[in-house]
This record gives C-alpha cells, sequence and structure tokens, in this order.
C-alpha cells in the first residue's frame, strides 16, 4: 500500500465550522480512480493546518492519479482559502485500525 500526504496551510477554522462541508464531493471525484482505498482529511482548526492522506493499493496506481490528484489538490486549497505547502509520497509500512 501506498500513501500520498499532502499539507496546507490558511485561515483558521471557527469552533463550528463544518470540516465535511464537501467531503462528498472530493471523494466522488476520487472514489473511481483505479486503486484508490481511502481518504483522510485532518484539520487544526487553531492554526488553519491542515493535511490530506489518500491511500492505493501500490506505487503504480498512486503516480497514475498524479493528474488527477493535483487538480483535485489544487480546486480545493482555492475552495477552502489554503496554500499547498508539500505533497510527498510514501510506502505504507503497516496500518492498523480498530474493528
Amino acid at each position: 500500500m501506498f500513501a500520498r500526504l499532502s499539507r496546507y496551510e490558511g485561515s483558521p477554522v471557527p469552533p463550528g465550522g463544518d470540516l465535511s462541508a464537501h467531503a462528498e464531493t472530493v471523494v466522488q471525484q476520487v472514489r473511481g480512480l483505479p486503486g484508490f482505498l481511502g481518504v483522510y482529511w485532518f484539520v487544526d482548526r487553531a492554526t488553519g493546518k491542515s493535511v490530506s492522506l489518500t491511500l492505493w493499493e501500490d506505487e503504480e496506481t498512486m503516480l497514475a492519479s498524479e493528474e488527477k490528484a493535483d487538480r483535485l489538490r489544487v480546486d480545493t486549497a482555492r475552495r477552502e482559502g489554503q496554500r499547498i505547502v508539500s505533497v510527498d509520497r510514501y510506502e505504507v509500512g503497516f496500518s492498523h485500525l480498530k474493528p
């Protein structure tokens, strides 16, 4: 499994702000891509920093999604008033989610 980790910076998010307002739009755009396994979005409301993590079956499918991911990242950052700080790619050493 492979992962793409994107970091963003922007304005602080109000305590009552809806963090999932555009979640379905984002998920719809990546759900059908070959090799896509999942996505997480982490937010620090106080600083406006956020991180997205997408998971892929293998390196080949992750790299094949780069063009689509770049467009989605730019569109999302623009819509959320953020800037893209970095994009990194990793092989997942292990994972575990409590059942």
